[in-house]
């Protein structure tokens, strides 16, 4: 070829034809007018916005019905577009983009793109969106859509970037966020890894589809191509995002301590920990596809050389003239029809016709299924009884202690009616007794604490009022709300309780904890925020 710059011309008109497939589509509609988008740049920003929608859903692995649809559409529209349209027109309006636009009424779309090498236009297909069926609450039947193939690479193409380096770029500008710590920028970024791993799943899912309608219509040279993207999906990735994973866990884990142990976190702390715990939820979701990626790559492969070895051994297969072996001997000696059963039989894969043995009927019967089910019998050793009843009574005495160390702290409050944790903290110095109910282990006590901050104020009425208003099922770990009705109702020296406030001393001052026993048994130090705890009675 004498411009070897035209060698993959075909593949770059395949971008262009979905523009201006959408464009086409969109621009010869007049019901744009119905609803006050004259512009073409207006509509062109809607259908991009709409599109965009589908996508997130998607992503959350969320429904994407009309409905959804037309809600979107409405919150943008009185937030941003300002246009004089109602629900039901904004459902109208997305039912129009959807079904009309994207889906030319569901119609196939074509391009035509000129291979240079081939000398010949190449006719390529065209689908933004697809659609299933959904159960609402398991009874109202929906239709749900999602991005096609083509749709996914029609927003990301925006971005300017080859196939085979999308991955890639995203993961390094991902990496330097991470290092920079600008979480923020690093949520986007994990998001378009997450989101080239579901486009790179869904071809091997439209490839599999494709082989086993007909392996014949499935090319060597598409196999080849799309087993060298899952290779480059799946060479080191798993690896790299696995210790990306245990960077952003290592990070929020200090963050947390910090604002439990030492002091209240920033409102920009704050948002740094809530975009590492985001981080770290796309991270596990991308080791999961990357995992599903893996066992597809080689169900791919068994799904296409299965097809061709039964393409192939259909070759084998003897083959024979109905008119002249079966028409013709049938006319020569009509009585073969009673045995036509014999010939047609193997059409229907049927089984030839038992034959009772006698034989086998007088043989001596042995035992089988009684010995099988003794033996069955003498295994299942397991009682569910019994293990229930050991899982409730480790279950009661856990919270026990969750019981005996808030009843400590809230005893020790006194006449004053507030105290704070360093007071406390010297008190449990001098008694080894004291210190054992104030903290059973360094995760009860952790949590305690925690859940005080975390409330502030817990106003007694309020709680009860509630408890008499619902039906609450019996909760199998620690609440807090429910811990301190139970002390109320069980010690009459907590009956005038009003309220219990925990606030944060704001002096900086921290209180250690020597020598006290996490669950494992192990002895340790604990430093923590001074806090004061204040009971409020009844006059």
């Amino acid at each position: 070829m004498q411009y070897e710059f035209l060698k993959h011309f075909p593949k770059r008109m395949k971008n262009v034809g979905m523009y201006a497939v959408l464009i086409q589509n969109s621009i010869q509609k007049t019901t744009w007018k119905q609803f006050g988008f004259l512009k073409s740049d207006e509509q062109m920003n809607l259908i991009f916005a709409v599109m965009l929608y589908i996508m997130e859903q998607s992503l959350k692995e969320e429904n994407c019905t009309m409905d959804d649809i037309g809600a979107y559409i409405d919150n943008i529209n009185m937030q941003h577009l300002k246009k004089n349209l109602s629900y039901n027109d904004c459902r109208q309006l997305g039912d129009f983009i959807v079904n009309v636009i994207l889906s030319d009424e569901g119609k196939a779309m074509y391009f035509d793109g000129f291979n240079f090498e081939q000398n010949a236009y190449q006719i390529m297909h065209i689908s933004y969106v697809a659609n299933k069926i959904v159960y609402i609450e398991q009874e109202i039947k929906r239709t749900s859509y999602y991005l096609t193939d083509d749709g996914y690479n029609l927003l990301l193409s925006t971005l300017e970037i080859e196939n085979n380096l999308k991955l890639t770029i995203h993961e390094m500008i991902f990496q330097m966020h991470l290092e920079k710590q600008s979480y923020d920028k690093a949520v986007d970024e994990i998001k378009n890894v997450f989101n080239l791993m579901r486009i790179q799943m869904q071809k091997i899912k439209e490839a599999m589809e494709r082989i086993r309608r007909n392996a014949l219509n499935y090319s060597v040279r598409d196999y080849e191509e799309i087993l060298l993207e899952n290779l480059d999906t799946i060479s080191d990735t798993k690896q790299k995002f696995k210790n990306y994973s245990d960077m952003v866990k290592s990070r929020a884990r200090e963050l947390e301590e910090e604002n439990i142990n030492v002091k209240r976190l920033s409102e920009k702390d704050e948002e740094k920990l809530n975009h590492l715990r985001e981080i770290e939820w796309y991270l596990n979701r991308t080791i999961d596809e990357h995992q599903k990626i893996l066992n597809s790559h080689f169900d791919l492969k068994a799904l296409y050389t299965k097809e061709l070895e039964e393409l192939a051994q259909m070759s084998l297969i003897k083959r024979f003239s109905l008119r002249t072996e079966l028409y013709d001997e049938i006319l020569k000696n009509p009585k073969a029809l009673m045995n036509l059963d014999y010939f047609l039989r193997p059409l229907f894969n049927q089984e030839a016709g038992k034959i009772y043995n006698l034989n086998k009927a007088l043989e001596l019967q042995k035992p089988v299924r009684k010995n099988q089910e003794k033996e069955t019998e003498e295994q299942m050793d397991f009682d569910d009884e019994d293990w229930m009843r050991e899982q409730e009574r480790i279950r009661k005495e856990k919270l026990k202690r969750y019981e005996t160390s808030l009843h400590y702290l809230l005893g020790q409050t006194g006449v004053n009616g507030e105290i704070t944790l360093e007071e406390i903290g010297n008190r449990t110095a001098v008694s080894e007794e004291d210190k054992d109910k104030l903290i059973p282990n360094v995760e009860i006590f952790k949590e305690i604490m925690v859940e005080l901050i975390k409330n502030r104020e817990i106003d007694i009425e309020i709680l009860k009022k509630e408890r008499s208003e619902y039906i609450q099922d019996q909760q199998p770990e620690f609440q807090l709300n429910e811990m301190v009705l139970h002390l109320t109702d069980v010690y009459p020296e907590y009956a005038g309780i009003m309220k219990i406030e925990t606030y944060r001393v704001e002096d900086g001052t921290t209180v250690r904890f020597e020598n006290v026993q996490n669950e494992k048994g192990e002895r340790k130090s604990i430093l923590c925020s001074n806090v004061i705890i204040r009971v409020i009675r009844e006059d």
